[in-house]
């Protein structure tokens, strides 16, 4: 008789049996935990065993991919199922409910956050409070406080002073110093604009995700989430996508079907601005209320139109969805403290070098042409969708960066109508994905969805901005 505490069906446990004595490589885990990893699809466990054991390799994906055909249901759920029904069987042994038990405000509040008659409300409560932390403190006060305050009446000035003074040649000068210099635009635009609005955030998200509000969020959207071919599961990446869609897109992995995983990459592509482009769009957009309110239900619409025809035009599985959901909490400080410092970290580490290549990249087009070139071919597009020409170099810096084209959007806002802006924020949130985003695409989910994606983005986002424009043109909204 087995000694399994779990113990699964019969053509799973044969599977079980059969991977776990073909396995001969030296494995932190038993060979049969390794085997659960492999069924489930564990992408991990996989490269650890072609690793040790490539000489079986290929035939213990046949029994993986044998085991996989021959049930109805996806692996990873039925393994998740079974080992619920066995804690469920196991838990009336050892844990007494008394009879007639009080419900608590936590539980209360945790069956409030999933239930959509109540749920939608403190998602809207949660979202409005998000945007005054983070639209008004974060992308108006802060940025407001070091843009203004700071690099454009001292730090500036100052550089390009030092720069002329140390250096004689106009070209080099211009690298580092004048409208497009590392010092000037770059390390500003990273600092002063983006780095205030990424701190308020990650210090946010920090908060919504130590309290256990995330998979109960989960939970709310999965209906929504699966007319878009993906479940609840992928609000994850999504949500991580309002941080930083490089990330996010890695983040992906842990969806459990390809068809998912192309699905939520497009999707993080075309309409989820990263928390720097959002903190701007929302700083531009922060005193004409209507704007703002067009600008997300178009950009939500369209979330929502592309998913829904992309589940219904990529092949492949529907993924079922299991989530555990952790006790719901007060944020510890601490915890709340280290995740906004470790992000914070990572945004200094690798994403402010990438403002610096931006710089030089710019100046290299600069000093070769080729700027003056691609601003001269975009300029007719820019002003087909109703900008002026002051925005072509905005539109363009998005493609180095989307949050680097939203702070140059930031810059000339004050040149642009109502219409103008609105048109402008749209674009340049379904504009291209930055270099860094793409670069991780094209790692991830291979170079023919990766340019897929993009030649379906770039023209989709110029066409949606002309109507856009044309519609609010046309119905003279007080903008």
């Amino acid at each position: 008789m087995s000694t399994q505490l779990v113990q699964y069906a019969p053509a799973i446990e044969r599977s079980i049996t059969e991977i776990s004595r073909l396995l001969r490589g030296g494995y932190p885990l038993s060979t049969r935990a390794v085997a659960l990893l492999l069924l489930a699809g564990d992408d991990e466990i996989r490269a650890a065993v072609e690793a040790r054991d490539q000489a079986i390799s290929s035939r213990i994906d046949e029994l993986v991919a044998k085991v996989r055909s021959s049930q109805s249901q996806p692996l990873a759920y039925m393994l998740a199922a079974q080992r619920q029904a066995t804690v469920e069987r196991l838990l009336p042994r050892f844990v007494r409910i008394k009879a007639g038990r009080a419900v608590g405000f936590g539980e209360r509040l945790s069956q409030a956050m999933m239930n959509p008659l109540t749920g939608v409300p403190i998602l809207v409560a949660a979202l409005a409070a998000l945007y005054a932390f983070v639209g008004v403190l974060g992308a108006q006060t802060l940025v407001g406080w070091l843009e203004a305050g700071v690099f454009v009446r001292f730090f500036n000035p100052w550089v390009d002073a030092l720069v002329n003074r140390l250096i004689p040649w106009p070209v080099i000068q211009a690298l580092f110093a004048g409208e497009y210099g590392i010092l000037t635009l770059g390390i500003r635009y990273a600092v002063a604009i983006i780095l205030p609005i990424v701190g308020t955030f990650f210090f946010a998200f920090a908060i919504i995700e130590d309290s256990g509000y995330l998979p109960r969020l989960a939970l709310l959207i999965d209906r929504l989430f699966k007319t878009i071919g993906l479940n609840g599961r992928a609000v994850i990446p999504m949500v991580l996508g309002f941080g930083c869609d490089t990330m996010a897109t890695i983040v992906t992995r842990t969806l459990e079907t390809r068809r998912e995983r192309v699905i939520a990459t497009v999707l993080l592509a075309l309409a989820v601005p990263c928390s720097a482009q959002l903190g701007v769009i929302f700083a531009i957009l922060a005193g004409r209320p209507l704007a703002l309110l067009i600008w997300a239900m178009i950009v939500i619409g369209i979330f929502l139109l592309v998913g829904f025809l992309a589940a219904r035009l990529v092949p492949g599985e529907r993924a079922a969805f299991y989530m555990e959901l952790p006790p719901l909490r007060l944020p510890s400080l601490s915890n709340v403290l280290v995740k906004t410092y470790t992000r914070m970290e990572w945004y200094l580490r690798e994403v402010l070098p990438l403002f610096v290549l931006a710089s030089v990249l710019i100046w290299l087009g600069q000093i070769t042409g080729l700027f003056s070139t691609a601003l001269t071919a975009l300029d007719p597009v820019v002003r087909w969708i109703g900008l002026p020409h002051e925005a072509t170099p905005a539109i363009l810096f998005g493609f180095f960066r989307r949050d680097y084209g939203a702070a140059g959007l930031y810059d000339i806002q004050g040149m642009l109508n109502g219409v103008q802006l609105t048109v402008a924020a749209v674009t340049l949130t379904l504009f291209v994905p930055c270099v860094a985003q793409a670069a991780v695409m094209l790692k991830e989910r291979g170079w023919k969805i990766a340019l897929g994606a993009i030649a379906f983005i770039v023209p989709f986002a110029f066409v949606v901005g002309w109507g856009l424009s044309r519609l609010l043109i046309w119905l003279r909204l007080p903008l």
